[in-house]
């Protein structure tokens, strides 16, 4: 592993000298910030621990995990739009931050797409439908539905946030299924699942790395996954198309962004540097062992794919209802 990750950076380094102009060549001479709107233990988190040594390995540099949570990932969003475009300051965002979230409040003070420059993807995010057993003892989708549809009004689904992607895809499922649930917001997966274990809500949307802990101690149930696939790292949970809602499919992405400005070479610099570490055979294991799927794209493909997934998220937006003034 160890002659894998060298061979990987000393390749990484030869293209940089090869490729980049001195400016970029000279960076980064500092520690980098990545700065993510969700608390420690967090899927954004998870993902950016794993990253991290390659990273640092790569650039040369100590890569910081700096947390603003709060607002669905708008406070630390704001931050890094407003910060200086000198390649020390980065974003982990997500389709949450840069889709749901333009549509969602009615105003942000930044723009997803021009206050930002895209570094590239990290991940696909797989989630699952996960409930406390001991609330609601379905034994599958079909089961879940059945039994929410003969109590209307009575059970609870926790989100990480209003308008988050976790509200919006139950809010998808629900309606979808014909159901009468009840949406109960937290700041975060942290407290959204500690309300599931608790009983104070019996489901929730969960990011398949956040609750696959919970459901190997006995805590939770899966119930099917949101992906049109099978998740490698959960492979006898079905997906809830094939488990009694067909059709049905949500699914999210984390990202790397840089404020507005950013030189173009810095910008390629750290795009390699990501590429490098996703093709990283352990990384892969890791990240696909937690239900992520890697995925790297290029700066124009990312700025696509955020462009796309913002025109997506305001149509569901819109289709449940969910606004935040």
């Amino acid at each position: 592993m160890r002659r894998i990750l060298l061979g990987a950076t000393a390749l990484f380094l030869y293209a940089a000298s090869a490729v980049f102009p001195a400016a970029a060549q000279d960076w980064p001479t500092r520690p980098i910030n990545i700065v993510m709107g969700f608390p420690p233990g967090s899927g954004t988190d998870v993902v950016a621990r794993i990253l991290q040594p390659l990273l640092d390995k790569a650039l040369g540099q100590r890569i910081v995990i700096d947390y603003k949570a709060g607002a669905g990932g708008n406070v630390a969003s704001d931050f890094v739009a407003k910060a200086k475009p000198d390649g020390y300051t980065f974003l982990l965002g997500t389709a949450g931050t840069h889709g749901i979230n333009a549509a969602l409040y009615s105003k942000l003070p930044f723009e997803v797409e021009k206050d930002f420059t895209p570094i590239s993807t990290l991940v696909d995010v797989s989630n699952v439908l996960a409930i406390n057993p001991k609330a609601i003892d379905a034994r599958d989708v079909k089961d879940f539905i059945a039994k929410v549809k003969a109590a209307p009004g009575k059970y609870n689904y926790a989100s990480t946030g209003n308008g988050a992607g976790t509200h919006l895809a139950f809010a998808e499922f629900t309606a979808k299924a014909g159901l009468d649930m009840v949406h109960v917001p937290y700041k975060g997966s942290p407290d959204a699942i500690q309300s599931v274990l608790n009983g104070d809500t019996c489901c929730i949307f969960a990011q398949v790395q956040i609750a696959m802990p919970q459901a190997a101690a006995g805590k939770m149930r899966l119930l099917g996954v949101s992906t049109k696939k099978r998740v490698p790292a959960i492979p006898d949970v079905p997906t809830i198309d094939e488990a009694g809602l067909p059709g049905f499919e949500s699914y999210t992405w984390f990202g790397l962004f840089a404020p507005k400005g950013l030189d173009s070479a810095i910008a390629q610099k750290m795009n390699l540097a990501i590429k490098a570490a996703l093709a990283d055979p352990e990384v892969q294991k890791k990240l696909v062992e937690l239900g992520n799927t890697p995925r790297y794209e290029t700066i124009e493909q990312f700025q696509a794919t955020v462009a796309r997934d913002r025109a997506k998220w305001a149509d569901v937006v819109k289709s449940v209802g969910a606004k935040i003034e």
